[in-house]
This record gives C-alpha cells, structure tokens and sequence, in this order.
C-alpha cells in the first residue's frame, strides 16, 4: 500500500529563552494538520522533539498543550507515530504511551521499509572527539541515577533540566568536533553495509550524501532549517517547509535519492 513516511528531527520544543517558541509552534501544528490530507503512514520522530522532557510518576512538564491536541489529531487520523529518544528527551515514562499510544524507543531502528533497508539513529554519541558526552550518556540513562533525580521536587528538577539542556545545546553547536564528521562516517558504513538509507539528526545541518546503492541523511532541524524527510515508494526527499526568513510555507525539495 503506498503512502508517504514522514521523518523530523531536533525540534527542541520548550527551549529556554527562545523567543521564537510560540512561532514555532504555529508553524509545527500547521505542519501536522497538513499531515492529515496528505498520504502519510507514519511520522517518526528521530530525537529532540522536546528541548528536555523529564517525566515524573505523577508529573510531566507543564504546556505543549496545543502540540499534544495536532499530535492527537494525527493519531486519530490514522498515522502511526515512531519516538526515537534523542540526548534532550530521553528520560521516557509512559505518558505518551499511556495518552496517545507512542513508545519512546531508546535506542536506534533498523526497519524495512518498502523493501528498502533502514538505519535509524539520532546520532549522539557518534560524533568524533565526543568523550564527554559519552560518559555522561550512561550516567544519565542509568536507572539508578534516574530514580534519585526523581526524588527531588519537580519544580526543582525540571528547572534544572531545562536550564542544563540550554547550557548543553549552546555548547554542542560551537564544539569542534573535528573535520570528519562521524554521524555521517557511521551512516556510509551502514549504507556499505547493505542499508539502502541511514538517517539521522542531531546535528542540525539537513544534509544528504548519496552512493551508488544508497544514502546517508541528516535530517536538519526545526529551528532555523524547518526541514524534514519524505520517503515514498523507493525515494528519500530532503525538504524545508518553512523560510523564517520570509515567514512563509516553502514546502521545497533540497535534494532526493531513489534506491
């Protein structure tokens, strides 16, 4: 059955001083709501949806409201929804499971899709000269440390977290992290490996670098790039959807592959 997969990554909902919030948010939920008239199966989602999502047994950050009704509204509609935890939201309860039947995956895919291979993966971790965060990965994703965070009061907690996520993104854009960029090295690997299509995010530049029997993408962001990824019968499309610019729907091709 034919119908479009829609990928997006690093939207960083909830971002601490970003006075564009509120806009972004418009331009997301008119993003959703076309959506629903369009052919599409599933939207997955590859990481840093939210800028930081701590969820508490009884708590979960206060907002998104108007997010949660489009998602809702997709839902209903019939699309399927794929979370994939990125290093922002990866403290996962069951809250989006429990109200809109989407499980936070905590790790990469690897899915066939149309008979074509994928490697799904947001791509922290993979960068080069990244040690640091590496370490502090599995402390942040270890249980143990989970359970006596959750101790402390939300108010506390989740103003922590959101304020650490800002310091976090702020350092990750203006780190070097070399000349060889190793999301894409991994994502060449996989495509050599026999994966028609390696996605990713993460690093907030939409970008495709193609080979003969398959691709690498990274699908950008929903800051300034507004870009996303179509995948239809056998081709990957790289699009923007909105110049911020110009403060207008593009919904343009930047580039596409066919496997």
């Amino acid at each position: 059955m034919s119908g479009e997969y829609i990928f997006l990554s690093d939207v960083h909902l909830g971002m601490v001083h970003y006075k564009h919030g509120k806009e972004q948010e418009d331009i997301l939920i008119d993003f959703f709501n076309s959506l629903i008239s369009r052919k599409v199966k599933e939207l997955i989602i590859v990481g840093d949806f939210f800028d930081s999502w701590i969820e508490y047994r009884q708590v979960v950050p206060k907002g998104h409201y108007r997010i949660f009704n489009a998602i809702y509204n997709l839902v209903e509609a019939g699309i399927k929804i794929t979370y994939l935890a990125g290093n922002h939201d990866f403290w996962r309860g069951k809250y989006l499971y429990e109200e809109f039947g989407i499980p936070i995956l905590p790790h990469h895919i690897e899915r066939e899709i149309n008979g074509k291979k994928f490697f799904i993966h947001h791509g922290d971790g993979l960068a080069y000269n990244d040690t640091g965060y590496k370490i502090m990965k599995v402390i942040l994703r270890n249980r143990v440390c989970q359970f006596l965070y959750s101790w402390i009061h939300p108010d506390i907690g989740l103003w922590l977290a959101k304020h650490t996520s800002s310091k976090s993104r702020d350092y990750t854009s203006v780190k070097d992290y070399s000349q060889k960029d190793g999301l894409m090295d991994m994502g060449l690997l996989k495509v050599r490996e026999g994966f028609s299509f390696a996605v990713m995010g993460h690093r907030h530049k939409p970008l495709m670098v193609k080979e003969e029997k398959g691709c690498y993408i990274n699908l950008g962001d929903w800051m300034k790039s507004f870009s996303y990824g179509v995948y239809e019968g056998t081709t990957f499309t790289l699009k923007k959807y909105y110049d911020f610019g110009n403060k207008k729907v593009v919904d343009s091709v930047l580039e596409e592959f066919k496997a």
